[in-house]
């Protein structure tokens, strides 16, 4: 199995020992990303909706990486530490997926790194 290793500058670098995302049999595999800025290295702090948007710019970043874009993406797993919010995550998602989103799975954690109030992995599909 051949195994490739996506690193981009336009995405947050990771805050541990992990890939931003790996290739392999015809999947990309994204690490969780939280709401970094990857220009400052800091959380947006503008709201949770801000947070959320933030998240779909590192995502789109790591998907670009890769050649692919959001419209490759067939899973999404959300980890929040407020379900409460779950509708605002939805009104954010139905900006990018107006029509047929891909699956999604959500669960509420205690904590995420740097007091993230949510994180955000994906999978995609390779051509």
């Amino acid at each position: 199995m051949s195994v490739k290793v996506i690193e981009t500058a336009n995405a947050p670098k990771p805050v541990g020992t992990y890939s931003q995302a790996v290739i392999a049999n015809g999947f990309l595999y994204s690490a969780g990303q939280i709401g970094l800025n990857p220009k400052t290295g800091e959380m947006v702090t503008s709201g949770f909706k801000a947070e959320v948007k933030q998240i779909f710019h590192n995502l789109q970043a790591v998907l670009a990486g890769g050649g692919l874009t959001l419209d490759d993406v067939v899973k999404f797993n959300v980890y929040m530490t407020e379900l409460s919010q779950f509708g605002e995550v939805n009104e954010v998602f139905a900006e990018y997926f107006p029509s047929q989103p891909p699956a999604r799975s959500a669960v509420q954690v205690s904590a995420l790194p740097k007091g993230a109030k949510i994180e955000i992995e994906c999978v995609a599909a390779c051509e």
